[in-house]
């Protein structure tokens, strides 16, 4: 145990989020979601001209209590895209002391990705031949290194609307290649999407049969067709997905009754089979949740304690 506050910058942030680890922790924290053993209000944002600062605390019995606080302003240097900044602070969930600061970009992209990836092993068909990731941003990057480790012989396409870009993050896989977003969606077993859209990306006509969707983007607009929400079997990390108006909810969701999704964890629980056949489209439809990244700052926190990471401050 250290005696101060373990303060981890970014790459020592990423460096304890062992992948198999984190894996385990997201699982415990959304079958505890479905639960309702999680103590977690609805995300809050304030408003600033150029942006928003995102609050979201969470308590996960036997995995941890934490907050983060996210700015999410447009980023100049990259015209249309977004800038996600902030820290996560952990606690000790039976005393309340402070434990760790730590960087929220890392945390934020590594467990969303994280998260998609537990969800297209639970959900895609038995087959994926081919999988596309949408988008060439930080989470998009994120993803393929998570796709390169679960998923290394699975053909990858990277679809996006800057080719130089998306052939610039496809070398992250050892099988990936670089297209357009339809080239990239036609076809593909599976489909990661991981963009700022604040319209639809994909078209329901692009789809293949049977295939997963899994949509992390979209925190300013739909990032799914309508047809696509309303013809797929959906699931979500919490009910809040579909019964919260945004920056809480999804966009694409609203509107919808909270029935009408299945809380994945749920599925990982074994009380919902998950996919019901071959056939099925599947939709997975994230919009983070706190407990997931208490989930996360769990595990770095415990990976630089183990490591000897970070410095220790006394506050």
């Amino acid at each position: 145990m250290t005696n101060g506050v373990l303060v981890l910058e970014a790459a020592q942030t990423r460096a304890g989020l062992d992948p198999d680890r984190l894996a385990e922790a997201l699982t415990r924290a959304l079958v505890a979601v479905a639960d309702g053993t999680v103590s977690a209000p609805p995300r809050i944002a304030a408003e600033a001209p150029a942006g928003l600062l995102g609050v979201m605390p969470a308590h996960v019995p036997g995995v941890g209590l934490a907050a983060k606080l996210v700015s999410v302003f447009a980023d100049p240097a990259v015209p249309g895209r977004s800038s996600h900044r902030g820290v996560v602070a952990l606690f000790d969930e039976t005393d309340g002391r402070p434990l760790a600061v730590m960087d929220a970009e890392s945390i934020t992209a590594v467990r969303t990705a994280a998260t998609a990836t537990l969800a297209l092993r639970t959900l895609a068909g038995p087959q994926v031949r081919r999988i596309a990731v949408l988008g060439t941003g930080v989470q998009a990057g994120a993803q393929l290194d998570l796709l390169a480790r679960y998923f290394p012989d699975t053909p990858v396409v990277v679809g996006g609307r800057d080719p130089e870009r998306a052939r610039s993050l496809a070398a992250r896989h050892p099988r990936s290649t670089a297209g357009t977003v339809e080239d990239a969606v036609r076809g593909s077993g599976a489909v990661l999407c991981c963009t700022g859209a604040r319209e639809p990306v994909l078209r329901r006509s692009w789809l293949a049969e049977g295939a997963h969707v899994g949509s992390v983007g979209g925190s300013r607009g739909p990032e799914l067709d309508a047809r696509t929400v309303d013809e797929g079997a959906l699931f979500v990390e919490w009910t809040g997905a579909v019964t919260a108006p945004p920056p809480a909810g999804a966009h694409e969701l609203q509107g919808l009754t909270a029935g009408r999704a299945v809380l994945l964890g749920e599925v990982l629980s074994g009380r919902h089979p998950g996919r019901r056949g071959d056939g099925e489209l599947t939709v997975f439809k994230s919009t983070g949740h706190a407990a997931l990244d208490v989930a996360a700052a769990a595990v770095a926190y415990a990976g630089a304690l183990e490591d000897g990471r970070g410095t220790s401050l006394a506050f």
